[in-house]
């Protein structure tokens, strides 16, 4: 196939699928996923409480990826993407090799979420020339005390200054890279959202106000945001739930499924301690993975009963006013 129609026919090709598999529920695969996140490290330097990575819930192995098996990653899926998400768990600028990594995605729409730590003005001026699409940078307040509210162990003055390096450096080189500040509204600093909308519209910046996800039940009174369109649950029956009504379908077994750093391919963003792996890329090709018996079995479970998947409890896709 011309290389040039790689790429709109595989669009085609598995939109067809999933809207077949949609509407039959029954499962068909046809083409490779137009994204995919890969987790370049699940290690983080904060302790966030409410993630998984940062609250010490994560039950699997910390690491690294091995920039070699992201090599065999690209060289398999290159044909197919459109784009590439190079985060899930843990923050992605803590590996050593974070700028090789940006470097073998050329000619992707590669997009990097950080807590913002590590944008010195040598790193930013590096991310502001290494070819990135996007970079979205956690800011969930304005002071100290709001933002480590959160963001424990974290300091707002190294976020805002690395924030304003980010800007100089893509000033200075003319950068088209998209800059997206991310604020995680809850109830201990919705009260700041006029403040962060000024501060993003004085950096030139998009601001993407999302949901945050609670893991621990417990605390849900503890952060759940006073406005309700800010928020993913609502009460029901005397217990808050997610306010998705969980359809059998979901786009993301079709189109767009995660790496973890070890290689395991995973469904989804919403499956944080990889528990339902559907094979191991150290091992065995991308396309016998996505087309293999496991993601054929997950795919039918999701078409008939996604409520019964437990990572599928606090998946936001497809609520209407809710960013997540």
């Amino acid at each position: 196939m011309n290389q040039s129609l790689t790429k709109p026919v595989n669009v085609l090709l598995a939109g067809y699928s999933y809207l077949r598999s949609s509407l039959l529920g029954t499962p068909g695969i046809s083409g490779m996923p137009l994204s995919i996140g890969a987790e370049l490290t699940n290690n983080c330097n904060l302790l966030c409480p409410e993630c998984s990575a940062g609250s010490g819930m994560m039950l699997r192995e910390r690491g690294f990826m091995d920039l070699d098996l992201f090599g065999k990653i690209i060289d398999e899926l290159r044909p197919y993407l459109y784009n590439i998400n190079l985060y899930f768990q843990g923050e992605p600028m803590l590996h050593p090799q974070f700028f090789s990594f940006l470097s073998n995605c050329t000619g992707l729409h590669t997009i990097v979420s950080t807590n913002g730590h590590f944008l010195s003005e040598e790193n930013a001026e590096k991310t502001v020339k290494s070819g990135l699409s996007k970079l979205i940078i956690s800011l969930d307040g304005i002071d100290q005390d709001t933002y480590s509210s959160y963001r424990v162990k974290g300091s707002i003055d190294k976020v805002l200054a690395g924030i304003q390096n980010i800007t100089a450096a893509k000033k200075k080189y003319k950068s088209s890279l998209k800059i997206e500040i991310q604020f995680l509204v809850n109830k201990l600093n919705e009260f700041q959202i006029p403040q962060v909308k000024h501060f993003a519209k004085m950096v030139r910046a998009s601001l993407k106000l999302k949901s945050m996800q609670i893991i621990h039940k417990e605390n849900i009174l503890s952060w759940l945001p006073g406005k309700r369109k800010f928020s993913r649950y609502h009460l029901k029956n005397g217990e808050y739930v997610l306010k998705n009504s969980l359809p059998n379908r979901c786009a993301r077994l079709w189109f767009n499924p995660v790496i973890t750093w070890d290689g395991k391919v995973i469904p989804c963003c919403f499956d944080k301690d990889a528990e339902y792996v559907m094979g191991d890329l150290k091992t065995d090709s991308f396309i016998d993975i996505w087309n293999g018996p496991k993601y054929q079995i997950f795919r039918k479970s999701i078409l008939s009963g996604r409520h019964m998947i437990v990572i599928c409890r606090n998946c936001t896709s497809g609520i209407k006013g809710v960013s997540h």
